[in-house]
């Protein structure tokens, strides 16, 4: 489990560098200021949320795998997918009825918080 999310995340964190200077360099001049900034809140969040799954897999080797770890990080995943992925396609066609899609991806990213938090929670004192 531990190799897989670190490696995840990792490609998720370069993922989010290229899209993000994809962004900067070739489509502010063609989405306009207004995209561009819909464009790079999914840029941030996707980068945030890439450094959350380095940490799950991270925590997942020091205390140990669990279903809570595992399930964290498959909805931070989805929540880069369904927020970041929104705003991004939102920004480039305008179709506006994709930002509904965009809270779903918010609340996938709470659940995966939650459910780090609640895991560091369940430790032992000395763990």
């Amino acid at each position: 489990m531990q190799r897989r999310w670190v490696m995840l995340g990792a490609f998720m964190m370069m993922l989010s560098v290229a899209i993000g200077a994809f962004g900067a360099h070739a489509l502010g001049p063609r989405i306009g200021e207004h995209n561009l900034t819909i464009y790079e809140t999914g840029v941030k969040y996707h980068m945030i949320h890439a450094a959350g799954l380095l940490i799950i897999g991270l925590a997942a080797g020091q205390w140990g795998a669990s279903s809570k770890l595992k399930w964290a990080a498959r909805l931070l995943f989805t929540g880069i997918i369904l927020f970041s992925g929104s705003l991004y396609l939102l920004s480039i066609t305008n179709i506006r009825i994709l930002g509904a899609i965009t809270p779903l991806g918010g609340v996938c990213f709470m659940g995966g918080w939650l459910l780090l938090m609640l895991t560091a929670a369940g430790l032992k004192k000395d763990s």
